[in-house]
């Protein structure tokens, strides 16, 4: 019987079940498709099973086994099969340096060929930061109602955040399975025509795409875990930040086939999870440049990332940007929910609290060199980094290399867009001394990043208040200095400059 004729005579149910766990999730690369016998011994599969098409569990390496992030139990697809990734094992190598010997695999189905849609080089190995710190691709506190996985960005090149790798903070206790096909978004309160949308209209509608941040207000808080230890990465300080192509339907559009009445002031956005998470957003913003976002960066949003759709406010705190958007009230008032009444203000230094607060101040933060790319030797080096603001544009972007007394202005790489991530770089010669290096950046509203002491004074109180655990401050853009050692290596030098 030839390999055609076995293939015909499989069960569906066994083709299915090499494919699924042969296969990543996110598209990571799959092994399946291998039809002849001669391919299979060079992947390295039992004798017993060189014939059926697939692996038996108890021969799956345990590490392979994709798992359940909250749960840790295995992944399984709907015939009770664990799901697979076998990319990086032996098996995965033996069967790569065998079909590159035999000619390459023979290719079936879409799903079946991993060139459809790719992996990365095993020798690129990051991945998000857990809230513990730890580079880790899953939530690392599982039981709880929020978890926060961070962007490595002293990895990230150019100004678009790799979806894989974009920052996620999740309000519910897990992230939901929603079908696209079912899913409806309602705008209804103080309009002229509630009106319920389903994915297939809002696809008809006319479209926009533009690259944005969307950065939680916490970003860079001096009470995170790891924001004062010396071997703080940029991801560690500044991880709560991703920049993005973002592609969908203004609200505007929205809100004006439904007719906003007069008298209304502010919208309702709400979540279908397990929280039913919900923020005001001013109705003028609502108006302005929201989105109504069904893609990121060229593809479906991910699930961890609000699929099948998520609003989205440029410039404004994360916590407004709701993912998995299925309820729109127009209203005359904010709402009375938790994250407006306590959660997301703030206590001054003074005495004083911050209520409503959306818009995201002008920071900057050079990545290399950095606690993960120490400067390797005497001579000249290119300093990199990024800035973004909130409030618009980057329109400057200064470097010192003396601990703040003179700055000198960096590059900024064209082409610049608001409320996104600018890139930056400042040629250097290092003679092997030690130095404090930081950069300030100014937006083209004229704002400027800060040092300790000028956002202390703006807070009324002193720079010594935010070391202590009661200075739970948003908004925290003050500069970010590196003390660059005699070695080479890079420390975080917070409040020096």
């Amino acid at each position: 019987m030839n390999s055609k004729e076995e293939q015909k005579n499989l069960k569906p149910s066994s083709r299915r079940r090499f494919l699924k766990e042969s296969a990543a999730l996110a598209g990571l690369a799959a092994v399946g498709g291998i039809r002849s016998a001669q391919a299979q011994q060079a992947f390295g599969l039992p004798a017993g099973e060189r014939q059926v098409g697939w692996v038996p569990e108890g021969s799956i390496p345990q590490q392979n086994i994709l798992r359940d992030p909250w749960t840790g139990e295995p992944l399984r697809d709907p015939e009770g099969n664990p799901v697979v990734d076998w990319t990086g094992s032996p098996q995965w190598e033996k069967y790569r340096q065998g079909a590159r010997g035999l000619g390459g695999p023979l290719y079936g189905t879409r799903d079946k060929d991993f060139r459809l849609y790719g992996y990365r080089s095993r020798y690129v190995t990051s991945t998000r930061i857990g809230t513990n710190g730890a580079n880790c691709p899953m939530p690392t506190n599982i039981k709880t109602p929020f978890f926060s996985l961070l962007s490595p960005l002293e990895d990230q090149m150019g100004v678009i955040t790799p979806t894989s790798l974009s920052f996620m903070d999740e309000h519910g206790y897990e992230i939901p399975d929603i079908d696209p096909k079912t899913h409806t978004l309602t705008i209804q309160g103080m309009v002229d025509k509630p009106l319920t949308f389903t994915m297939e209209d809002l696809m008809r509608l006319p479209s926009v795409s533009r690259i944005h941040t969307v950065e939680c207000n916490s970003n860079g808080t001096v009470n995170h875990s790891n924001r004062l230890q010396p071997w703080a990465t940029p991801g560690d300080i500044y991880g709560e930040l991703s920049c993005n192509e973002y592609t969908g339907v203004l609200l505007s559009t929205l809100l004006q086939m439904a007719g906003v009445q007069r008298g209304a002031s502010w919208i309702w956005a709400g979540a279908k999870d397990s929280t039913n998470h919900t923020k005001s957003v001013p109705l003028p913003k609502a108006m302005d440049d929201a989105i109504v976002a069904y893609g990121q960066n060229g593809e479906p949003l991910r699930p961890e990332q609000g699929f099948p759709l998520r609003l989205l406010t440029p410039g404004w705190e994360g916590v407004t940007n709701i993912k998995r958007l299925a309820r729109i009230k127009v209203t005359n008032e904010p709402g009375p929910f938790l994250r407006e009444a306590r959660i997301y203000t703030t206590i001054r230094g003074d005495g004083k609290i911050r209520w409503f607060q959306f818009m995201m101040p002008p920071k900057s933060v050079i990545l290399r060199p950095g606690p993960s790319h120490p400067v390797p030797s005497r001579g000249y080096y290119e300093i990199r980094g990024m800035a973004w603001s909130g409030q618009g544009r980057v329109r400057r972007v200064e470097i010192t290399t003396d601990g703040g007394r003179t700055w000198k202005d960096a590059q900024l790489q064209e082409p610049v867009f608001p409320k996104a991530i600018a890139r930056f770089v400042f040629p250097w010669t290092w003679n092997g001394e030690e130095v404090t290096l930081a950069s300030r950046c100014t937006d083209d509203q004229g704002a400027l990043q800060p040092t300790i002491a000028e956002f202390a004074k703006h807070w009324g109180t002193t720079p010594e208040w935010f070391k202590t655990p009661r200075s739970s401050v948003w908004r925290f853009n003050v500069i970010q200095p590196w003390k660059v050692a005699g070695d080479g290596r890079v420390t975080n030098a917070i409040f020096t400059v």
